[in-house]
């Protein structure tokens, strides 16, 4: 009865948490909206992770870098502490110690020129990740058990010393914390070939004076030691007075203490943060491991009704940084059944775990929050945490984006069925925040976006536009770019570096990152005030992945039991539908009514089981009423057919087993489905949708893996279809089919994010003939607004093509202040030339000589390495900054001679190549051996009618 009223706590709270109202859900009607996505507010506008590099900021130059960043269309700051750059040189630049009257002053300082000019502040909890400081207490700091195991011949006399295990078992974190202390927990001499428990002989009490002598009976045996590291391991890149520990994020007083300390020291200077703030931030859970504090093995026993720690040993695996597992063959052979019960056993253990973390970390800072009138942002995943549950009661839920990963895959230029990762800007994880928030009703989705530590001087503006475009898919709404770096004037190009995509003003392509941002500013104003239509869940199979392998770190899990699930929610969006995930928790409070399954304002009528092997019984026994009501379950791969952890697993299995059974008696609504065995998900799913008729509110007759779709309605009934060709070199031409109960009584309209513009589509019936150019973006609206111009398409060909040659090249370098000139009569990537190291703009000149006849209406300058600005006849064209290079130029030209200039701008990387004595440099490229970019017009050049 006890773990019945703490759970109800538990969801109640999470409950009245989520039902407040979230910032930017205010209810527009269809034409304030179009006047929003028109000139878009800040709330709107990305924000920027301002790193504060080493906390070596002065007002001054916070006041410029704010105006900065206003006059490039950024919205807000997450004021994110840090540790200097291990590249940066001082130069005299005080660090300033986090929470101390000066650096509280800077605080000040941000705040009060930010309210003047209309930016928006969040602040980040502590500094780094994960949070902590150098002033903890032994026991507010976290801890880890850890087991080591070591092959024993029998029959002779062994020895260890405490000294040896923990030197072999000393925790591979990031930063090593000088004052962990282990002790040793447990101690076992196993079978090498254990069946049961029993077998086990607890040999802890031997140990004499950190030395164990013992005679093994004969066989083959495995030592183990199970160790307890105290203050294991240090925050991650903190700032001054911010480093040291790591807190113990399962400890709600030492949680609640730091942030009352947080808080409460800051207010003593500046009064109330409600004034300042619109946010708190937190940092993704990457514990290092953590998995460990002083009333588990009770609180264990109470929820899971059994000692763990007999069990514990053999359900850990040998890890590494960021307590990722190294190696799943580890210690001694199990037999079968005994394989399976440790299995339960760590799948009770990650759940309480998990049920720690969200009840005394996420629910104590939720709360915290809220307690300071201030709003909760989170990146509520990392290692333990629910992936879904956790999100729900954030105000702000955020996901993230990345520009490469360790893979070094290539967004842009690959998208396999056969790994889910590669190609991919956004992460596993965006999925899971971005239903959490459409379960609870909220509309404001943040990401990290693009996160860079790999490219960061070779990454454009096309490559974050389409990366972005990519998280938007997964259901983000807004973007919090991976970030701004402090820097004073006076640094030493190219200045402190900690990560991200170098947005400074000495960036080459710095004058039109302002396009970027009010892209991007657009898209939210729309997705900010609609909701993504999806009618399709899916349950991924993370109860056992718990149980197989244990927890992950997100977003880039070691390993995944089921590696295609994002594949299927990818491929129901590629085919004109939309999905969310769910878990067993929310299976289970949702209610069925006629068919659908609802939870919060959401309702499903499909649900995607893939390879599910266990589940709770209260999740089959809702199952079976949705089933028997109406809805339909697919599983792929295999039925559902064993219980959830340890206690009574025999009697819950049979039941499990026998519930699915009756589901099995509903053939057209329980549905087994067999995996493609090409891992071509894509098409897989295109059948599948096709022969059971599954739901999808557009007809797309031609999906691509490049080709994301997704589907929102506005408060005003107005639907809206964000299509997007995330290919950076191939256009898709596909017809998109729109049912009459989107068509009728309404417009079909092209939302331009790039102007502001509004255009009349051209239907075919229902259907729209589609030519998304690489890297292209449509935002089609119907709506009920009045009339609007219609939409013209540029046409990468036509007819009386004229090539395009005799060029003269004026190449400016704006760090060294020279400029050379050139000429070409064919163009030729100027990477294989004497320039292969130029960063800078490069400005081509001709001069075209048309008769009278039929002058040409196009310009296609082909391939371009990066931005075109155009100019004919001293009149400015126009501006591409990524897909395909075409103007329309003919009100431009005339008879006669005509002066065409094209003005590109290039990327840093090449010329950062040749800086060997930039610390910066080395570490980011050259150390790197980063290949030489493409340079200027590859064209080919070519005017057309």
């Amino acid at each position: 009865m006890c773990k019945k009223i703490v759970s109800f706590l538990i969801v109640l709270l999470l409950c009245v948490m989520s039902s407040c109202p979230s910032y930017g859900a205010d209810r527009m009607s269809q034409k304030s909206l179009y006047k929003q996505f028109q000139n878009p507010t800040a709330r709107y506008r990305p924000f920027v992770r301002w790193w504060w590099n080493g906390d070596a900021v002065e007002a001054k130059e916070l006041i410029r870098e704010l105006h900065l960043l206003k006059d490039a269309g950024i919205g807000g700051v997450e004021i994110n502490p840090i540790e200097l750059p291990s590249n940066a040189d001082l130069k005299g630049h005080k660090m300033l110690t986090w929470l101390s009257d000066e650096w509280i002053d800077m605080l000040k300082t941000v705040f009060t020129e930010a309210e003047k000019i209309g930016m928006t502040c969040d602040l980040i909890v502590g500094s780094g990740w994960p949070f902590g400081s150098e002033s903890l207490s032994m026991k507010e700091r976290a801890s880890v058990l850890l087991t080591y195991a070591k092959k024993v011949e029998g029959g002779k006399p062994f020895e260890i010393s405490e000294f040896e295990v923990f030197k072999q078992l000393d925790p591979g974190v990031t930063v090593v914390n000088t004052a962990r202390r282990p002790r040793i927990v447990s101690a076992y001499m196993v079978p090498d070939s254990i069946n049961n428990l029993s077998e086990a002989i607890d040999i802890t009490s031997q140990f004499k004076d950190g030395e164990l002598n013992m005679e093994v009976p004969k066989g083959s045996y495995q030592f183990y030691a199970m160790v307890e590291f105290e203050s294991f391991a240090d925050v991650i890149n903190g700032a001054p007075g911010a480093a040291g520990s790591i807190l113990n994020h399962m400890d709600a007083a030492a949680v609640r203490k730091y942030l009352d300390h947080m808080s409460s020291t800051i207010e003593k200077r500046i009064g109330p943060l409600s004034k300042h703030l619109r946010a708190f931030f937190t940092d993704s859970m990457e514990l290092e491991g953590t998995n460990w504090t002083t009333d588990f093995r009770s609180e264990f026993l109470r929820r899971r009704g059994y000692d763990v720690m007999p069990w514990l040993p053999f359900t850990m695996f040998k890890v590494g940084r960021l307590g990722n597992v190294t190696s799943y063959v580890f210690g001694a052979k199990k037999g079968p059944k005994f394989k399976d019960e440790v299995d339960r056993v760590r799948f009770d253990f990650e759940l309480t775990k998990a049920e720690l973390l969200l009840e005394r970390f996420s629910t104590t800072y939720y709360q915290w929050c809220k307690d300071q009138g201030v709003k909760s942002r989170a990146q509520c995943y990392g290692r333990g945490l629910f992936p879904l549950e956790s999100s729900l009661g954030c105000d702000i839920p955020e996901g993230e984006s990345w520009t490469t990963n360790y893979l070094r895959h290539k967004v842009g230029e690959e998208m396999p069925d056969s790994d889910y990762r590669r190609g991919r800007a956004y992460t596993m994880i965006d999925k899971y925040v971005s239903s959490a928030a459409h379960l609870t009703g909220k509309r404001l989705v943040s990401c990290e976006e693009m996160t860079n530590t790999y490219n960061v001087f070779s990454t454009s503006l096309e490559y974050l536009k389409v990366g972005s475009d990519m998280s938007a898919s997964t259901g983000i709404t807004h973007s919090v770019w991976h970030g701004f770096n402090y820097m004073p004037e006076d640094a030493k190009f190219p200045g402190w570096v900690q990560y991200g995509s170098y947005y400074n003003e000495h960036n080459t392509w710095w004058p039109y990152w302002k396009l970027l941002n009010d892209y991007r500013a657009r898209m939210s104003s729309l997705l900010q005030n609609s909701d993504m239509v999806t009618d399709i869940a899916i349950l991924p199979a993370n109860a056992d992945l718990w149980t197989e392998l244990g927890v992950q770190t997100e977003p880039f899990p070691a390993s995944l039991n089921v590696p295609y699930t994002s594949l299927i929610w990818e491929a129901i969006h590629k085919n004109g539908g939309g999905a969310d995930y769910l878990s067993e928790s929310i299976i289970e409070k949702s209610v069925v009514k006629n068919g659908k399954l609802c939870y919060g304002p959401k309702q499903y009528g499909v649900l995607f089981l893939p390879d599910v092997k266990g589940t709770t019984q209260k999740t089959l026994d809702k199952l079976l009423e949705f089933v028997k009501s109406g809805g339909r379950v697919f599983c792929i791969g295999t039925y559902p057919f064993r219980s959830l952890g340890l206690q009574d697993y025999e009697q819950r299995d049979a039941k499990v087993k026998a519930t699915v059974e009756q589901m099995k008696q509903y053939p057209r609504n329980f549905i087994l489905l067999e995996k493609p065995a090409d891992d071509k998900y894509l098409e897989w799913y295109t059948a599948v949708m096709q022969k059971y008729q599954l739901p999808h509110a557009i007809t797309i007759t031609n999906p691509d893996r490049y080709v994301l779709q997704s589907h929102y309605l506005t408060d005003a009934k107005a639907d809206i279809f964000f299509l997007v060709n995330a290919n950076f070199n191939v256009a898709h031409q596909t017809d998109v089919i729109f049912p009459k109960t989107i068509t009728e009584g309404r417009k079909a309209c092209l939302y331009d994010a790039n102007t502001g513009n509004r255009y009349a589509l051209k239907l075919d019936k229902q259907t729209l003939h589609l030519n998304l150019g690489p890297s292209e973006s449509y935002v089609i609206v119907f709506d009920k607004l009045g009339s609007a111009s219609p939409w013209k398409p540029l046409p990468a060909e036509g007819k009386d093509s004229i090539s395009v040659k005799n060029w003269k090249l004026s190449l400016h370098q704006p760090q060294e202040g020279w400029t050379k000139d050139t000429t070409l009569v064919d163009l030729v990537d100027l990477k294989d030339s004497l320039y292969k190291n130029f960063m800078g703009d490069i400005t081509y000149t001709t001069t075209l000589h048309l008769d009278g006849k039929q002058l040409p209406q196009y310009l296609n300058l082909g391939k371009v390495c990066e931005i075109a600005e155009v100019k004919i006849n001293g009149k400015e064209v126009g501006v591409r900054w990524y897909g395909r290079k075409i103007f329309d130029v003919g009100k431009y030209l005339h008879a006669g001679d005509n002066q065409l200039e094209v003005k590109v701008t290039t990327l840093m990387n090449n010329y950062m190549q040749t800086l060997k004595d930039s610390k910066v440099a080395q570490s980011f490229v050259i150390k790197r051996k980063r290949p030489l970019c493409s340079l200027g017009i590859l064209g080919p050049v070519v005017l057309y009618r």
